[in-house]
C-alpha cells in the first residue's frame, strides 16, 4: 500500500485556499489522499471517520502538508447517524459560516465476502446500502441549506466502477448501492443546480488503497492479478493519487460548469 509521501509529488498551489470542505471515509485510502491534497493546495478540510485510529494518521499527514497551504482537522462521524451528521455540519456552519466543498466518500464492503443472492442476509444488504448511498444522503442533505445559502457549492460522490458495470468482489448490495449513489448524484445536480451548486461523481477502478482491497487482490491469486491488469488498457493498477485528483477536479472552479456526470477513473478499463 501507498505512503502519504505520494500525496505530495504533484505541484502545490493555492486553487482551494479559503475553502472549506468535508471529507468523509478519510480515515486511509482514497479519502486520506483527497484530505491531505486539499490542505496541501489551500482549502482547510475536516476530515471525517469512524475509525478513530487511522484518522490519527490522517490528521498527522494533514499537519505535514499544512506547510503548502491549508489546514485540517479530524472528527469521528459515522454518516448512517442522521442525527451525528447534522450535528457536525450545524457546528461547521458555526464555525466558518459554510461549508463549500463536500466529498462523500466513506463506503466499502464493511468486510462481507460474496454470496449467492438467496444466502444474502437482510441486515448484509442494508448495511452496505446505509454507509454508501444513505450515508451520502444524509451529508447531502445537511449541507445544501449552506450551500443555497452561499449560491455556491461542490459535491463529489465517490462511487465504484460496481456502480457503472458490476461488482469484482460479487456482492450484490455494494454494486446496487453505488448504482443509486450515481442516480443520486444526477437527480442532485438537477435540483441543486439553480443554486450554482455541482454535483458530480467519480467511479474508481480497482486499487490496492486500503486493508480491504489488499485482502482482495491477495485472495485473487496470480494468475487473476495478472489478468486483471491486462484488462486495463494502462496495464498497470490505480493509486489513491489518481483517484484523488479526479475528485479535486470536479471540486475546483475548473468543473463550474460541469455537473450530473460521472467519470471513471480506472485506466481504460471500463469504456463508456
Amino acid at each position: 500500500m501507498e505512503s502519504t509521501a505520494h500525496y505530495r509529488s504533484l505541484p502545490t498551489g493555492s486553487v482551494f485556499r479559503g475553502r472549506t470542505v468535508v471529507v468523509t471515509g478519510a480515515a486511509h485510502g482514497f479519502g486520506r489522499a483527497i484530505a491531505v491534497l486539499l490542505v496541501e493546495r489551500g482549502a482547510t478540510v475536516m476530515a471525517t471517520d469512524v475509525l478513530g485510529d487511522e484518522l490519527v494518521v490522517t490528521e498527522q499527514a494533514m499537519q505535514e502538508a499544512a506547510q503548502y497551504g491549508g489546514g485540517g482537522r479530524t472528527a469521528l462521524l459515522d454518516v448512517t447517524d442522521e442525527a451525528s451528521v447534522q450535528s457536525l455540519f450545524r457546528k461547521l456552519s458555526a464555525d466558518f459560516g459554510s461549508v463549500d466543498i463536500l466529498i462523500n466518500n466513506a463506503g466499502g464492503v464493511l468486510g462481507q465476502v460474496h454470496k449467492p443472492i438467496e444466502e444474502v442476509t437482510t441486515s448484509e444488504w442494508q448495511s452496505i446500502l446505509d454507509v454508501n448511498l444513505t450515508g451520502a444522503f444524509y451529508c447531502i442533505q445537511a449541507v445544501a441549506p449552506l450551500m443555497k445559502a452561499n449560491r455556491y457549492g461542490r459535491i463529489v460522490n465517490v462511487s465504484s466502477g460496481a456502480g457503472r458495470s458490476f461488482s469484482l468482489t460479487g456482492i450484490q448490495a455494494y454494486a446496487s448501492a453505488k448504482a443509486g449513489q450515481i442516480g443520486l448524484t444526477r437527480q442532485m445536480a438537477r435540483e441543486l443546480g439553480p443554486f450554482q451548486i455541482t454535483v458530480n461523481n467519480v467511479a474508481p477502478g480497482f486499487v490496492r488503497s486500503n486493508p480491504t482491497t489488499e485482502k482482495q487482490w491477495q485472495a485473487m491469486g496470480e494468475k487473476a492479478q495478472e489478468e486483471l491488469i491486462h484488462s486495463i488498457s494502462l496495464r498497470r493498477l490505480g493509486t489513491t493519487r489518481d483517484i484523488a485528483e479526479a475528485v479535486l477536479f470536479f471540486a475546483s472552479d475548473a468543473a463550474a460548469w460541469i455537473s450530473g456526470q460521472v467519470i471513471s477513473v480506472d485506466g481504460g478499463h471500463h469504456m463508456f
